[in-house]
């Protein structure tokens, strides 16, 4: 992996990580066509400081309307964070719920067997972006007229929802949560304000999973990996830039009605995925 594959998969990274598109669909493609093998250790380590690089996108986007809206008071703060840790949990039990199923009935219990796996799979990716697409038309389509907040109803839903991303890559996280919470009833900012708000929850995890599976895998690798750190730390911040950029460009849009095209994109997306896989 030389410094432009880092540059290209930081910027498809930065910016599908955030939009609803489904960033793991997107990279998974351009290392194909690039011809990187998605397992070597160092294309976790550059998977660890891409997604620090995103976190930190969206600490910075949405931090002031995160004060105003979870910050007002020490009430406002704990029912809050007790959204937040509810639908986590939903998501965390779901994803191992359904990586067991996986396993034991389709994989046959294979040994050593990871989700990772799965994540080349053209005809599942294909199929969980036509499926997030629709759901994102669909959410597009429903009149707003309550504009309600997050409840616990609702974060319940959020979190089960976004439980069934972790397994099938390619049902994007944000576009699956934010049309969540807009079938739900809540309004579109608040759908977006939570759905981020659960990913700055949710990414610590992955980041700490993705370097477990770099410290098992880093045997006999360590000169190479010390070697690409100065790239990976240029795409971590190319990653932060295409985050920013792709966060105003996902509020705008939804702001204006124009969420259904991300929908759209995934059904055309989702073709090209079975075209070239």
């Amino acid at each position: 992996m030389n410094l432009l594959h880092v540059l290209i998969l930081a910027i498809v990274q930065g910016a599908a990580e955030l939009l609803p598109v489904s960033s793991s669909a997107h990279v998974i493609l351009a290392e194909k066509l690039m011809g990187l093998d998605p397992t070597a250790p160092a294309m976790t380590m550059l998977l660890v400081m891409l997604h620090t690089g995103t976190m930190f996108a969206v600490i910075v986007h949405f931090w002031k309307s995160w004060q105003r809206a979870y910050f007002s008071s020490r009430q406002v703060f704990l029912r809050t964070c007790g959204y937040v840790v509810l639908a986590t949990t939903l998501t965390g039990g779901i994803g191992l719920f359904l990586q067991a199923i996986i396993k034991h009935t389709i994989m046959g219990n294979a040994p050593g067997f990871e989700i990772e796996n799965l994540f080349g799979n053209p005809r599942l990716i294909a199929s969980a972006l036509a499926a997030a697409g629709i759901l994102i038309i669909f959410s597009s389509r429903l009149r707003q007229t309550d504009q309600r907040d997050i409840s616990w109803r609702s974060a319940a839903w959020i979190g089960a929802v976004q439980g069934l991303c972790l397994p099938f890559r390619g049902f994007t996280r944000s576009g699956a949560t934010i049309s969540t919470g807009m079938v739900l009833g809540v309004a579109r900012t608040k759908a977006e304000e939570f759905s981020f708000a659960l990913a700055v929850a949710l990414t610590p995890a992955v980041i700490v999973r993705e370097a477990y599976r770099l410290y098992k895998a880093e045997a006999g690798h360590s000169t190479q990996l010390l070697a690409s750190l100065g790239p990976n730390l240029l795409g971590m911040v190319l990653s932060f830039g295409a985050g920013l950029l792709a966060l105003r460009w996902l509020s705008s849009w939804l702001e204006h009605g124009r969420w259904h095209l991300f929908g759209a994109y995934c059904l055309i997306f989702a073709g090209v995925v079975l075209a070239v896989g």
